[in-house]
């Protein structure tokens, strides 16, 4: 929480010094009223009527500075907030292949959503309402300083108290903070579920188990913030219950020296006024350091800062020369092994075919060559560089991989196949040509601009398999890793893309197919055939 306050203490300051001029704005009203009063108990109507005036005057700068103020407080959460989503996706780019998907993509949502309203509402806003009431407890107690040092003496006791009670409930706030967004995340996590199944539910005539997974999934999400809100809630009724104890006190104590003439009549109107100010600032003040406290647990998720890897010099993996070479490759899910003793030989500019049963490790393998799976034994090497000398990023630089379930963003097909770079017609109409793209683009009145969809809802299943592939082609990578990427495409598009791809004598493919006909066969470097791991130990 600190690092973004210090981060932008520009724009904070600008907030924090319009709450100050506001809290002193407020301070100063209470000292006018005591004058306002004192016209009136001297019967003196000059003067009550010039106090009224200065009143009504403060009063208007207040209204006007308080509007600047909220304008620069709104200022300074939005730029905290982009801050923190950018170290979120920060913090997810430093994350592997396997470290990313150990969480389901619903509970990463919620740290955009859910997290970044949280530390809203738990931190920031009340942030400032905590400088707010300082500054008024500070200009309360210089204010009741000018009347007696006797109110100065209780009003620093009465703060002592209030800001010792909260420390007492900032672990169980913390605990239960931790809590909320745990249970949040997973919620959300069941929201997605259940709405992408929706149409599958429905089908089946499983109505009444939408219903109750969402009415679940919602309690889900309210049953923690009703436990913080309620033990928050008891805390406050207790520190509330001794700021209204040492009110009191203080009251007694104005009334007492304005009945022995020590101070003005009139302060037993502002004077309770500014004793009000003082406690329940010190009180709220109280209150808002226990929202602190349930704010560390959607902090702690912040491993990265955005800074921290824009400026990072990153490798740089050669352009394959030679072959990729696997020796003894043994692979295993848990206490599942997938692969076990493989050595295969890929030369540049070869085109190679995985077959096998399901199962057998077709998919694993081409993860293990973009170094999404890290934790293998045996070797793989690019031209002799061992593959644990680079990060799946500087692999990925010369490979381009196509799975059988393509993602499409909710942009346009140029957008997806581009990926927001520019590149020449020339290269855009190769790019269609080979991955037989041309023909659905022409019977679309948008062509290139028209909207995909979420995730490609506006396409047919082969035409996004046809825009994965443009979008493999014109980023112009030496190796191509292909998953079933053809298996959505007619027999006639299916054999149009993969000519293509065979007759670029650059690039170096790897496709994994079930099934091979011998004539299809016939047309790669080389075929072959994994076996499951238990089959090939035995």
């Amino acid at each position: 929480m600190t690092y973004y306050l210090r981060k932008y203490w520009k724009a904070n300051a600008l907030a924090i010094i319009f709450l100050l001029v506001h809290s002193a704005l407020n301070t100063l009203a209470s000292l006018i009223m005591m004058r306002v009063f004192q016209g009136i108990i001297e019967l003196d109507l000059r003067k009550f009527f010039l106090w009224c005036l200065a009143l009504m005057g403060n009063w208007v700068i207040l209204i006007a500075v308080g509007g600047l103020e909220t304008y620069f407080e709104a200022r300074a959460v939005r730029l905290m907030n982009n801050a923190v989503r950018r170290d979120m996706t920060a913090t997810l780019l430093r994350k592997s292949h396997s470290e990313f998907h150990e969480l389901d993509t619903g509970e990463y949502l919620s740290w955009f959503t859910n997290d970044v309203n949280q530390m809203e509402n738990l931190a920031w806003t009340p942030f400032f309402n905590c400088i707010e009431y300082a500054a008024l407890v500070v200009f309360s107690v210089a204010a009741l300083l000018t009347l007696h040092w006797s109110l100065l003496v209780a009003a620093l006791v009465n703060a002592a108290i209030m800001l010792f009670v909260p420390q007492l409930f900032n672990k169980r706030m913390e605990e239960l903070g931790g809590v909320c967004t745990r249970e949040q995340a997973a919620a959300t996590s069941n929201f997605k579920d259940l709405l992408a199944g929706f149409d599958v539910l429905r089908s089946f005539g499983r109505e009444q188990r939408f219903s109750r997974g969402t009415n679940a999934a919602s309690d889900q999400i309210e049953r923690p913030k009703f436990r913080l809100a309620y033990a928050k809630g008891f805390a406050v009724a207790g520190m509330s219950y001794l700021n209204i104890v040492c009110q009191m006190l203080l009251d007694v104590l104005i009334g007492v020296l304005s009945i022995r003439g020590v101070i003005l009549q009139g302060a037993l109107l502002g004077g309770g006024n500014l004793c009000g100010s003082l406690t329940s600032g010190l009180g709220n003040v109280a209150q808002l350091l226990l929202s602190f406290s349930s704010t560390k647990p959607y902090f702690d998720k912040i491993t990265e800062h955005g800074e921290s890897i824009q400026d990072e010099e990153t490798g740089n993996l050669p352009e394959l020369a030679s072959a990729i070479t696997v020796r003894d490759l043994s692979f295993q899910y848990d206490e599942k092994p997938v692969l076990r003793d493989l050595s295969l030989t890929f030369k540049k500019g070869g085109k190679y075919a995985l077959t096998g049963p399901s199962g057998c490790g077709k998919s694993t393998f081409l993860k293990l060559l973009l170094g999404w799976l890290p934790d293998y034994s045996g070797a793989i090497r690019f031209d002799g560089a061992d593959a644990h000398g680079f990060t799946a990023e500087e692999l990925q630089q010369q490979m381009s991989y196509i799975e059988q379930n393509v993602f499409l963003f909710n942009s346009t097909i140029r957008d997806n196949i581009t990926l927001g770079e520019d590149f020449s017609e020339e290269q855009m109409e190769r790019a269609l040509r080979d991955s037989a793209l041309l023909g659905d683009l022409a019977a679309m009145p948008e062509g290139l601009d028209t909207p995909v969809g979420e995730d490609g809802s506006n396409l047919s299943g082969g035409q996004k398999q046809r825009v994965a592939i443009a979008r493999a082609l014109i980023h112009n990578r030496s190796i191509l890793l292909v998953d079933e990427g053809t298996s959505a495409l007619d027999q006639k598009n299916a054999g149009i893309v993969e000519e293509s791809l065979l007759a670029n004598p650059e690039l170096t493919l790897i496709l994994v197919s079930h099934h091979l006909s011998p004539e299809r066969k016939a047309k790669f470097t080389g075929v072959y055939n994994l076996e499951p791991a238990d089959a090939a130990a035995a």
